[in-house]
């Protein structure tokens, strides 16, 4: 019996250390990385080391093990068990492991030509060519003092009538500084007027903007993702005259350091309107049993809220009687926050899982828009559960002894504030993927009503050329064109022309094209067909 037990240890250590050694950084631990970290963590960006290629990643292997097992990083605070977002950062349980295991082998490099190449990393921007760029008037210093910074600047518009918008794309200026970023627009000019009161560009906010008007939007900024571009019909209204609002905040940095950011504002096409205008409601402590005035948090204690229903004004009711379609929700707490849960019950007592964040970190915190939208029946109950922790047990606690806090925009005051963004509902909606920036490229072979074949360019992503293929089963008038993720022409590859039956490959010069996604357009007598492709520098 020992000796079977013997035998059996045995072959355990064999197969696990044979499973340690099949794991390498070539086929399995780069192309994780490259894929969730290197974004941020590359030469200019927020991310403190680099890790672009074997040496600097296996030099930080056990220190990549560790944050990675308590899931520090990739650094995204909702729980996707619970519900999925898009552009979601986060390693699965198995990558997870692999890592551990390539660590624990000793971090092998295995065979270098397998190894996939790094990724290219659009600049100017992700979407396209924006219809507006508004930059910040002056450089911002971030003072060399390894503290935080929260900076509102006020980036006048000059909109004479209001604007319909696709998408708002924040550009930093110094990547290594801008840790994240909120959006909004102020038409009262009170954000102007507080900007002016001091004398340096720009005004201090540490919890929000700082200003009771500012309108949030549901664009903002943090490192390794891409901007909201919404879809056909859908968008959000800058009115006439507004300030567009940004407030950025700084990593802590060891040495001043200066920059000045840009906004790249997409308007929507003039043959595709808005239809469905973004509305906007919000959870305040107004929702809790007892009113405002049951937001309060004594020291040296652990708190929990529930908030029911949401905030009474002309576009949200508590019960409302329609059907909406929920797009994006955005949490806010200060350095307090514990968690935070929340959902909807229907009328028939179903629940509908809307965001889990298990271990609030106001550092890395945002606007999550969900990778479909999400149905709220009419008469619908909400619930928002949010707890805070007043003790000296919170390391992020910034009073020492914890004093007695309330609502406040202020580094030592607390809030609970729930942003929610929404359409009413029509037939479909929750069947709509909300990532029009699909950076996936194209893979497959579409098909024609004729059975003609377009086929996938090659290469993808392409740098100064690539070719676009298909094949037709008779002769055909076609029309092949390069167009922007908005579906603007960008560039005729081939005006209409008959083409006869069999393949047919063609060249294109993209040299002077942008960065970015494309798609490719292959158009027939009654048919269209698209390819996606990614254009590098």
């Amino acid at each position: 019996m020992k000796k079977l037990i013997t035998i059996s240890f045995l072959l355990i250590v064999g197969s696990t250390a044979t499973g340690w050694a099949q794991v390498n950084f070539s086929e399995h631990i780069a192309p994780i990385i490259y894929e969730n970290c290197t974004s941020c963590h590359r030469e200019g960006e927020v991310g403190p080391i680099p890790l672009t290629n074997y040496q600097e990643v296996a030099s930080w292997g056990p220190m990549i093990q560790y944050v990675t097992e308590i899931k520090y990083m990739p650094p995204f605070s909702p729980d996707v068990s619970y519900s999925h977002f898009l552009f979601e950062r986060s390693l699965t349980d198995e990558q997870i492991q692999m890592i551990a295991d390539w660590v624990d082998a000793g971090t092998p490099q295995g065979d270098p030509d397998l190894e996939p190449p790094l990724p290219s990393f659009p600049t100017g921007s992700q979407i396209g060519t924006p219809d507006l760029v508004l930059t910040m008037e002056e450089a911002h210093t971030i003072a060399g003092n390894n503290q935080d910074d929260y900076q509102v600047f006020v980036l006048p518009t000059g909109f004479t009538e209001d604007k319909e918008i696709a998408a708002i794309e924040f550009r930093p200026g110094n990547k290594r500084a801008v840790h994240h970023v909120l959006i909004a627009y102020d038409i009262s000019g009170e954000a102007a007027a507080k900007d002016a009161a001091t004398p340096e560009y720009g005004y201090y906010s540490f919890g929000d903007f700082g200003v009771d008007e500012a309108v949030y939007s549901t664009w903002g900024y943090v490192p390794g993702t891409s901007p909201l571009v919404y879809p056909e019909g859908i968008g959000e209204v800058i009115p006439a005259g507004a300030d567009l609002l940004i407030q950025v905040h700084y990593a802590p940095l060891p040495t001043d350091e200066t920059d000045q950011s840009s906004v790249n504002i997409f308007f929507k096409k003039a043959d595709d309107p808005i239809t469905r205008e973004v509305r906007i409601a919000s959870v305040t402590p107004f929702n809790l049993p007892g009113g405002f005035s049951d937001f309060e948090i004594p020291p040296n204690e652990e708190k929990t809220f529930v908030a029911e229903s949401l905030y009474e004004d002309d576009s949200w009711t508590p019960g409302i009687d329609y059907d909406i379609s929920l797009i994006s929700i955005e949490p806010h707490s200060h350095y307090l926050g514990k968690d935070y849960e929340i959902f909807a019950v229907t009328p028939q007592n179903d629940t509908i899982n809307l965001i889990k964040i298990p271990e609030w970190d106001f550092n890395w915190q945002g606007s999550y828009t969900f990778q479909n939208m999400i149905k709220i029946p009419a008469n619908s109950t909400w619930y928002t559960v949010a707890s805070y922790d007043n003790t000296l047990d919170n390391p992020a606690n910034p009073s020492n002894p914890p004093i007695n806090v309330s609502w406040g925009e202020g580094t030592e005051d607390e809030m609970l504030l729930v942003g929610l963004y929404f359409i009413p509902y029509e037939e479909g909606d929750e069947n709509i993927n909300m990532n029009v920036l699909d950076m996936n490229t194209s893979t497959q072979t579409m098909v024609s009503p004729t059975n003609n074949l377009f086929h996938p360019p090659v290469p993808n992503p392409a740098k100064n050329s690539f070719t676009v293929s298909f094949t037709l089963t008779q002769r055909e008038r076609l029309q092949l064109n390069l167009l922007d993720m908005f579906g603007k022409k960008i560039m005729a590859i081939s005006d209409a022309q008959f083409w006869p039956a069999g393949q047919h490959s063609v060249p294109v010069n993209i040299s002077n094209i942008g960065a970015g996604p494309y798609l490719i357009e292959l158009k027939g007598k009654a048919y269209t067909l698209t390819q996606k492709i990614i254009i590098s520098n």
